[in-house]
């Protein structure tokens, strides 16, 4: 304490909290696109293309926000635009969603947005395979199939066990993730993707009038 200065009393007063190593994790912005197609809103999803990871698996536009980009919500319209060919005048984010931290050190900023009616879609065949649109309608009444996934705590084989109580015994947290399954026509929807759909559902679920 002795060769510390008076300025750690400064720094931490007025220190603001944040997510711890938040400078560690890489942050993805997701655009969810709704869109007007004969007068209904449809949620608009992409199948992967086959030279990217997870190829097949649907999901919304995004990706990893850059550091050119001077927002979470344009790194978002620039992925949509990037992978569904869309000119950014032609969208509008209308709110923001719940953001996801992942165990896997990514943090997940989604928004909803809108776009519009004759914007055209040419998707990017190199991130792309096929472009999905389903009814809002449809969505609001699906019910989703719960699954859970089992988390387990496995130590690298060096694990310093006679360093914690009980050892080799140690009593470790474990813990289970909820996965949905939406299906749609042959395609389903899971993952991160169902739960940011579930989420919207739900959200928009409180202005159904009885």
């Amino acid at each position: 304490m002795e060769n510390l200065n008076q300025g750690w009393l400064h720094h931490f007063r007025s220190r603001k909290g944040q997510i711890m190593d938040f400078n560690k994790y890489h942050r993805f912005a997701l655009f969810v696109p709704l869109m007007k197609i004969n007068g209904e809103y449809h949620m608009i999803f992409e199948v992967r293309a086959e030279n990217i990871r997870q190829p097949g698996e649907i999901c919304f536009p995004g990706g990893k926000v850059d550091s050119t980009d001077p927002s979470h919500e344009a790194a978002a319209i620039r992925e949509l635009s990037e992978e569904l060919g869309v000119t950014p005048s032609k969208v509008e984010i209308i709110g923001e969603l719940d953001y996801m931290i992942t165990p896997y050190k990514l943090i997940l900023y989604p928004f909803l947005g809108i776009i519009e009616e004759d914007a055209n879609i040419s998707k990017n065949d190199g991130e792309v395979r096929e472009v999905l649109y389903v009814p809002l309608s449809e969505l609001l009444i699906m019910e989703p199939m719960e699954h859970h996934i089992y988390l387990k705590v496995e130590p690298e084989k060096e694990f310093p066990y006679h360093l914690i109580p009980n050892g080799e015994d140690y009593n470790w947290r474990t813990g289970s993730v909820k996965e949905l399954f939406y299906e749609y026509n042959n395609y389903v929807i899971w993952g991160i993707t169902a739960r940011i759909l579930a989420h919207v559902i739900e959200e928009m679920k409180q202005f159904i009038e009885n």
